[in-house]
């Protein structure tokens, strides 16, 4: 009886352990994410399916223009017009959108001119959910259910029919949107059940190819195929080519369709499906990219009550990893941007690097958290640069768009060699900054003339923002060049870094406007946006020296760098003031909503008022992020603003994104788990947190006094324990203070 008495013990200590895991077994990082978060407002962000740096990003299309759909989906809107396969993330580029899809029946056939007669249905959020790696919606004119998917080179689509005898499925190459035009475009019937073709098309990528193969569940009964409005038989080719397939369904007859991607050839397409889609089992695809979320966002462990904070870090996770992305198919060919079709050479290759953007965060970010994919991106950028002869400024699709500014390759090749990360050739890569650095082009040969690059006519002149920026690689390249001991290059470009200077005005302690004659340009108003400054002030550009802030320190002065970042924060534009779209999140001067000001919160740590960071820093996080469509206060921007949310909830940022090391600011989590590649496990504590304790009262890293405000990209790497204790009282304690520098490297 003793031993049945234990025995029955035994069981229900067993049975209460398995009681009390269940909870936590069913709790998933991807229920977490709200993909709808930036629809609204200015985030222009897309809800739709995809995968982590994946090709296909398989999303509604409103079907209507305009700057806030340049994603092709608003949440403010009320129809769709279908779903198209490539999708821009938070961009305020117009360009995508190929191969729209849209399922349709005889119950509803109006046409609207606002999207160019494209069929059409209404729909209501009520009917529409998203996840990572899926969306749903129904179609409420036509009473049909749209469920998508997503592999890294297939879009699956989930068509559920009511009964009907003219139910259909459009095909539009035609279609475009914003910015893109299609050039040429390729249908062709191989069976009752498979089509193949492209799509060529122009925009912002000026020569931009898609080939695709798409195959169907359920053989059609017939088709139309189109050439403009000109019915053709088993292939067409021209610039506005469609297809329509017909089917007589039953209630709730389901048809899949898989369409497969490549950039090279309609046998890359074919090798997509064959390779990532090769049966028709939907609710597998579902798991799969489920699966392959979960694994990504295992990679960092928030713990905190507050769940809203876990819903916003998610999804900022989730959207850091929606670009670049992927290029080359599964014959390791990829449109390259010389116009050729090219081949990798062991890695993959990625595209739609918004560098002006991300080199601030979102490439640090990867460096701790994707270093193997890092690996891939940097060759990418240096295949670039063997097809075209420099470094790409904003690539997309296999083209240079030549947006933006800078050549900001530099800081993420520079950053990723300090940091270790393997596979790529150093001398490659050194080689592809310094051409980069000494061409003619891109305003490079003024630049290296006057040390400044002037005012001109130029509508977007941008003359202050480009020196300051320009500064700013050279640093970069000076660093990597003294690191491969090329000490005279060292010396030339550590000099160029300092050009910074030649625009400093010392009346206004501003960055100021500068003629080609050397003289400061009048009637300077630093709040007043001008072509002088990229989609900035000159407040926003003030701080853009990440490579030399004692210098800045030193020339403004101590007190007035104070006054000045104080002011930075507290000087409101008035109402009568004109801002410019992209001047949006705004507290102060500074703009969270572009980036620009992204490090400038930070910059109270190299005068000694770590506790004024903490404050800010903790208010941007808390006022500029929402768990609503509406939640970006500015563009995403291809993972930057949801990097800077990530790295700033765990604690630090990169002031200076080539350095190595990353300023310390306010975690908002209680604990943090990230889980490195190596194994090594890097947690992050902050005991007593909350939401009035933000100022950190004491550091310790693996149980050692930290007595500076940074920590070193080594010391995350390594793995251990970085622990806060933090209180409701600021604590600028010389001891906690001492250490931060623009001179620390790596």
């Amino acid at each position: 009886m003793k031993i049945n008495r234990l025995t029955f013990l035994l069981c229900l200590f067993l049975l209460h352990c398995k009681e009390s895991k269940q909870p936590l077994e069913q709790v998933r990082l991807v229920d977490y994410v709200n993909p709808f978060i930036g629809t609204d407002g200015p985030g222009n962000t897309y809800p739709g399916a995809t995968v982590p740096f994946g090709m296909v990003q398989l999303s509604p299309d409103i079907g209507i223009p305009g700057w806030d759909r340049i994603a092709g989906y608003f949440y403010q809107d009320s129809i769709i017009s279908g779903f198209s396969h490539t999708h821009l993330s938070g961009t305020g580029a117009g360009d995508l959108y190929d191969i729209l899809v849209m399922p349709t029946n005889s119950r509803f056939s109006n046409r609207i001119e606002a999207n160019n007669y494209k069929p059409f249905s209404s729909f209501s959020h009520d009917k529409e959910s998203a996840s990572p790696g899926f969306y749903d919606v129904e179609l409420l004119d036509f009473g049909i259910k749209v469920e998508l998917f997503a592999t890294e080179r297939t879009g699956i689509h989930k068509y559920t029919f009511p009964k009907d005898s003219l139910s259909q499925i459009h095909i539009d190459l035609g279609y475009a949107l914003n910015w893109d035009a299609p050039t040429d475009t390729y249908i062709k019937v191989l069976n009752d059940s498979t089509l193949q073709g492209y799509r060529k098309s122009t925009g912002w990528a000026r020569d931009q190819r898609v080939y695709f193969k798409v195959q169907v569940s359920k053989p059609f009964n017939s088709y139309q195929l189109y050439l403009n409005d000109s019915l053709v038989r088993t292939e067409a080719s021209g610039k506005n080519t469609k297809i329509i397939l017909n089917y007589n369904t039953l209630d709730q007859d389901v048809v899949v369709l898989k369409t497969g991607l490549s950039t090279a050839s309609l046998d890359g397409a074919h090798k997509s499906i064959l390779k990532e889609a090769p049966h028709f089992n939907f609710e597998t695809y579902k798991k799969q990219a489920n699966t392959v979320w979960e694994e990504q966002l295992k990679k960092i462990e928030v713990f905190t009550s507050d769940e809203t904070k876990k819903h916003i870090f998610y999804t900022m996770l989730y959207q850091s990893m929606l670009a670049p992305t992927l290029l080359s198919d599964y014959n390791y060919q990829y449109k390259g941007a010389n116009d050729s079709i090219m081949t990798t050479l062991g890695f993959n290759r990625y595209d739609t690097f918004s560098l002006w953007d991300t080199y601030r965060a979102a490439h640090p970010l990867y460096t701790i958290i994707h270093p193997n994919r890092v690996s891939d991106m940097i060759n990418s950028l240096l295949g670039h640069y063997k097809e075209t002869g420099l470094l790409p400024v904003w690539s997309m699709q296999g083209n240079e768009t030549n947006m933006m500014i800078g050549n900001h390759a530099i800081p993420v090749i520079a950053d990723a060699y300090f940091k270790g990360i393997e596979g790529f050739d150093s001398a490659l890569a050194y080689e592809a900054c310094k051409i980069s650095s000494m061409v003619d082009s891109r305003q490079l040969d003024i630049y290296k003339k006057l040390g400044y690059i002037p005012v001109d006519e130029h509508h977007e002149n941008w003359s202050v923002s480009k020196t300051l920026e320009y500064a700013y690689n050279d640093w970069c390249v000076a660093q990597f060049a003294k690191a491969l001991n090329k000490i005279d290059d060292y010396k030339y470009f550590m000099n160029r870094s300092e050009n910074w200077r030649n625009l400093y005005d010392f009346k206004s302690t501003f960055f100021r406007p500068r003629l080609n004659n050397g003289r400061f340009i009048k009637d300077f108003i630093p709040k007043e946006y001008t072509p002088y400054y990229c989609e900035s002030n000159a407040w926003q550009y003030m701080w853009s020296v990440p490579q030399n802030i004692e210098g800045l320190i030193k020339e403004v002065g101590y007190e007035r760098f104070e006054k000045k970042l104080d002011s930075m924060f507290s000087f409101d534009p008035k109402p009568s003031d004109k801002l410019p779209i992209f001047s949006t999140g705004m507290i102060g001067q500074y703009a969270h909503g572009n980036e620009p000001s992204h490090h400038v919160g930070y910059l109270y740590n190299y005068i000694g008022k770590p506790s004024k960071t903490q404050e800010i820093v903790r208010a941007i996080i808390e006022t500029q992020y929402k768990n609503t469509p509406d939640g970006h206060c500015g563009n995403e921007d291809c993972g930057q603003m949801s990097s800077w949310y990530v790295l700033s909830s765990l604690g630090f940022y990169p002031v200076n994104p080539a350095q190595g090391i990353y300023a310390l600011g306010s975690p908002i989590f209680d604990k943090t788990i990230i889980h490195l590649e190596s194994g090594k496990d890097f947690i992050i504590e902050a005991e007593n947190n909350s939401s009035k304790n933000k100022y950190i009262q004491s550091i310790t890293l693996n149980g050692k006094t930290l007595a500076r405000s940074y920590i070193k990209h080594s010391e995350i790497m390594n793995g251990g324990t970085l622990q806060f204790v933090m209180g409701s009282q600021p604590n600028n304690n010389k001891v906690f203070v001492m250490g931060l520098s623009s001179k620390v490297y790596q």
